[in-house]
């Protein structure tokens, strides 16, 4: 009885823990980044990009991360193949020059009880780099137990100038088209 008391006390005790430091992969299958903006004042266009990878960093005990992704912009789907060409164009994302977008993160903003609130970061979009807040609407460590491997990940959100990178197509036409709305799902493997 005492083994079994102890053996319950150890995996409950691993199981409220916080996740000590540890470096985890990207797992694309579980990470991409999709966009809203306006459509003239009527609508929404929405896309994503997918395949993303990168690395993490967390350390839940002393309050810090890092992350780096990069973004593959032949990836981009908005379910429409025209606009998507029409997108990785020169007009806009410029795919032959510029092919992927990187974010990368060494300032995570933590609550007062260890929960990850934000991430401030380099994000940069056609050679230039600027910073962006994303803002954590979850995010979680748990067991996979299908891959037997520990995951963290989350929901960030945030909002950007699409200006400030240089993406200035149609701005005078349609000006509210200017910010984007950004909603990042990104889960990391343990290595």
């Amino acid at each position: 009885m005492a083994k079994l008391t102890t053996l319950v006390a150890v995996i409950c005790v691993g199981m409220i823990m916080p996740v000590l430091a540890a470096n985890y992969k990207i797992d694309p299958m579980h990470t991409n980044a999709r966009f809203t903006l306006d459509h003239f004042a009527t609508s929404s266009n929405v896309g994503g990009f997918y395949n993303l990878n990168g690395e993490v960093h967390y350390d839940a005990s002393a309050k810090t991360g890092f992350v780096d992704i990069s973004i593959p912009l032949t990836s981009l789907n908005t379910g429409r193949k025209i606009f998507d060409e029409h997108l990785l164009g020169k007009d806009f994302f410029n795919v032959g020059k510029y092919p992927t977008m990187r974010f990368v993160s060494k300032q995570w903003v933590f609550s007062k009880n260890g929960k990850v609130r934000a991430v401030l970061g380099q994000l940069t979009m056609l050679g230039q780099t600027k910073q962006v807040k994303l803002k954590a609407n979850k995010f979680n460590c748990y067991h996979n137990a299908l891959t037997s491997s520990e995951v963290c990940g989350g929901d960030f959100e945030g909002i950007i100038d699409r200006s400030e990178w240089g993406l200035n197509h149609f701005l005078a036409e349609i000006p509210a088209s200017r910010f984007v709305k950004l909603n990042i799902q990104v889960e990391a493997v343990k290595q």
